[in-house]
């Protein structure tokens, strides 16, 4: 369960998982609030069955709508496992699935929980005693909800996320008519949330531009932050070498044209878009915060910087636009370990392996 199946992390994760577990062990369904989403075309090409469960509000006819129609599913196709992917399937699906007598429960954290306010984050505490375990996308996270949620640390389940290799493969790729004049790129592709932090990259940029004239930064998402953020490259007078383009199902064309990514977020979890950027040859540049370091070895597999510190980034910026062998270096390796540790195949074998593990208890 996910609320929609477009452009999303975890709708990405919970529609890529779906598609690569063993089919001859597992028949998976995909249930949403949201119909519609090119995620949903590709599971239904795939022969995943994905079906809409309309809830708009939980405080509204359409909640008990839903709740009707995911009893009379479960129940009718004698589902055993359901797992809740982000956090409005958490509220809904955790209760529901033990209301209606599904014989196994399992939520999902999959950022920090400082991001979800007031109400919905005491319900998600809730969820965690409801379900039979919590999947976690990495270790940071794990101990966050450890020390900060109390959930007992056998409940929970960590799965790291996956990338499709046949998709975000290490080759270069051709620059868009849009970075027409760029001899370097910089760049990064996200939802653009205030947590992503996009403005430190915009003066950390602004601090070294002059040094870089043909260095250029592009900005590839769509989200709240948005207009200020056009605002602030026009008050740093660097307008005329930042792109901002809006979110788009082609990434990974994006990707292979950035020479190095940057992740400035204040807070973070296991990064999809780090991960992409890893496996497309990106040099990747990220801040100290949640997963990152998990997925960055300083020096090895990219670099890293201390959250929130512009000099910090600008000086990771420079270091890796005047030296094409340490970009070149760090691309090879960030490409090789995702291949050789995170991939789709990977994250689809752990999840197995939880799923074994909770439906055997």
């Amino acid at each position: 369960m996910v609320r929609e199946l477009d452009i999303g992390g975890s709708e990405r994760q919970a529609a890529e998982i779906a598609r690569a577990l063993d089919r001859a062990r597992f028949t998976p369904h995909v249930g949403c609030f949201r119909p519609g989403g090119f995620r949903a075309r590709e599971l239904e090409a795939a022969g995943v069955p994905v079906t809409a469960f309309p809830v708009y509000s939980f405080i509204s006819r359409s909640a008990l709508r839903g709740l009707d129609a995911f009893g009379r599913y479960v129940r009718r196709r004698r589902i055993q496992l359901v797992h809740s992917f982000d956090v409005p399937a958490n509220i809904f699906a955790v209760p529901a699935a033990r209301v209606f007598g599904v014989p196994r429960v399992l939520s999902s954290q999959r950022a920090h929980r400082d991001l979800t306010p007031g109400f919905q984050r005491h319900l998600l505490r809730i969820t965690d005693h409801l379900a039979d375990g919590v999947v976690v996308n990495c270790l940071a996270i794990r101990e966050h909800l450890i020390a900060d949620e109390r959930v007992p640390s056998a409940r929970i389940h960590v799965c790291y996320n996956g990338v499709d290799t046949a998709v975000f493969s290490n080759m270069r790729g051709p620059r868009p008519a849009a970075l027409g004049g760029a001899g370097l790129v910089a760049g990064v592709v996200c939802a653009l949330r205030p947590e992503k932090n996009i403005r430190l990259l915009l003066l950390a940029f602004a601090m070294i531009k002059d040094e870089f004239p043909s260095l250029w930064l592009a900005i590839v998402g769509s989200g709240p932050e948005r207009g200020a953020l056009e605002a602030e490259a026009g008050a740093l007078g660097i307008a005329g070498r930042v792109r901002f383009e809006p979110a788009t199902s082609e990434v990974a064309a994006w990707l292979r044209c950035i020479d190095i990514f940057v992740l400035p977020s204040a807070s973070e979890a296991f990064s999809n878009s780090l991960m992409e950027a890893m496996a497309s040859g990106c040099c990747c540049i990220a801040s100290d915060t949640g997963g990152n370091p998990e997925l960055v070895i300083h020096g090895r597999t990219g670099m890293l910087f201390k959250t929130g510190n512009a000099e910090a980034l600008a000086a990771c910026l420079r270091k890796a636009a005047e030296n094409a062998e340490l970009r070149r270096r760090l691309a090879d390796a960030g490409a090789e370990r995702i291949r050789a540790e995170f991939s789709l195949e990977a994250s689809a074998r752990r999840m197995a392996e939880i799923y074994d593990t909770v439906l055997g208890a």
